[in-house]
């Protein structure tokens, strides 16, 4: 039996989930941050694409949780766990986070990409996961593909091709 392998697409500020053996792939990643959070085991995989760290700087009222770290992660290990993912057998890979623009004033608000890192990850550490590979920084956007069925980040960057971590 053949199966036919879906390409579930992430938007900006969004978020989704797969399992074996779909593909879940985003682009335009450039200060942004695609996070998967995947279990190997049960071959379950959630991507979010963040476009800010902190969801203080967003408007009163509801706000996009896929949008900010600081709310995308703690959305995305619920639903890779309603998908069938384990909470201790989670794993992590990141990708971009790029610094697009160089701007003359050292002003911290500046430092999306940087920015977007550092709190990924602390609300990995927040929840216990492990990044076990990341390809972030730098000054070119990325798309980004993940498979839960092979483990594999391959990234496309502009300049530079295409890598797998």
């Amino acid at each position: 039996m053949n199966e036919t392998i879906k390409v579930v697409k992430v938007g900006i500020a969004d978020m989704n989930v797969v399992k074996s053996p779909d593909i879940i792939r985003t682009s335009g990643l450039g200060s942004c941050v695609g996070i998967i959070i995947y279990d190997q085991i049960r071959e379950v995989a959630g991507l979010a694409h963040v476009m800010l760290p902190d969801s203080s700087l967003g408007k009163v009222g509801s706000i996009n949780v896929a949008k900010y770290a600081d709310t995308a992660i703690e959305a995305l290990i619920s639903q890779v766990i309603n998908l069938g993912g384990k909470k201790n057998s989670l794993q992590a890979k990141m990708a971009g986070g790029a610094q697009m623009f160089q701007f003359s004033t050292g002003s911290d608000l500046m430092r999306i990409g940087p920015r977007n890192v550092e709190a990924v990850k602390q609300q990995l550490e927040r929840f216990n996961i492990l990044v076990v590979a990341e390809d972030v920084g730098g000054s070119s956007g990325r798309t980004i593909e993940f498979s839960p069925t092979t483990k594999r980040l391959t990234i496309r960057t502009v300049h530079r091709g295409v890598s797998e971590i």
